[in-house]
């Protein structure tokens, strides 16, 4: 049959019920209003609506704000990672997707992570997920809990809080306010679009191997000033709205992913990158409702 969703989320800041708007009153969707981190909730959940496969998107992700504030990034991203991990069990959930970054490899100068490199984590955001991630793989090997690890690389798209650099860029250069571009700005990334990543997640947990950690990324690579240059071009801004910011500390120079292992399952990007960031930045010039409210507090 087809599947039914139960959504929980704790509605922090960037949580944002306007995302799913189109989805309110579906008959196979449930939002529930609730922690990862609440046992009771969770396990109820669990028995409630005979959960057969959890995905675990819950996390802080924002890096400059683990750097500020790191107890919230450890309290969602490990201790929420192993509630539900613990309810899964208990309930005899079929698969457990865990769902990381690429930034647990840390800085890479060179080559591609591949999923058995060491992880080496260097921000405290990124360092808590790298935790989630050790802890969810733990379960496969100690109870045989069918559980799997995906590794994206820097996701962007419509409906993205507007902290994130694409969407703060964007929304940004449509004020006509500076974008303020981290040290050099020669930062690497590799790029991958919000439905590329959802469809990578999608496919891991029908397909991949329990026990099994996936990367996804692009293999595209932008340096962070070009992405901002064309955000400035897209939107017909004057490239003097760029202003070189310090640095934040111990700002990882490149991540890159070698996706290689999923692709073997039958996955790859859909969606290059120059068309998704013009997609992309569309839709904010498009839907300033969405994000005003949010920018303005």
């Amino acid at each position: 049959g087809e599947a039914r969703v139960v959504n929980l989320d704790a509605l922090r800041y960037s949580g944002n019920l306007d995302n799913l708007k189109d989805l309110g009153g579906h008959a196979r969707y449930r939002f529930v209003h609730g922690d990862i981190c609440d046992a009771a909730l969770v396990d109820r959940i669990m028995r409630e609506h005979r959960i057969e496969a959890v995905v675990n998107c819950a996390a802080e992700t924002h890096v400059d704000r683990s750097i500020v504030e790191p107890g919230g990034f450890v309290r969602t991203d490990v201790v929420g990672a192993s509630v539900l991990l613990e309810a899964a069990r208990a309930s005899g959930v079929r698969r457990f997707v865990q769902v990381s970054t690429d930034e647990v490899y840390g800085d890479v100068p060179a080559g591609r992570s591949k999923e058995f490199d060491p992880l080496a984590p260097r921000s405290p955001y990124a360092a808590s997920k790298a935790a989630g991630d050790l802890l969810a793989l733990s379960y496969f090997t100690t109870y045989g809990m069918p559980v799997l690890v995906t590794r994206g690389s820097n996701t962007f798209g419509p409906n993205q809080y507007p902290e994130k650099f694409i969407p703060l860029f964007a929304t940004n250069a449509i004020e006509d306010q500076p974008l303020p571009l981290y040290g050099d700005g020669l930062q690497q990334r590799d790029w991958l679009y919000v439905q590329d990543h959802c469809e990578g997640i999608a496919l891991a947990l029908a397909k991949g191997e329990p026990g099994q950690a996936y990367n996804l990324g692009t293999g595209v690579e932008r340096p962070n000033r070009d992405v901002a240059e064309a955000i400035l071009g897209l939107l017909g801004k004057p490239r003097s709205l760029l202003r070189h910011v310090t640095d934040r500390p111990g700002h990882d120079r490149r991540y890159a992913l070698d996706s290689g292992k999923i692709a073997k399952l039958g996955w790859a990007p859909r969606f290059p990158f120059d068309e998704a960031l013009k997609a992309t930045i569309a839709w904010y010039r498009d839907n300033a409702w969405w994000w005003r409210k949010i920018k303005s507090g």
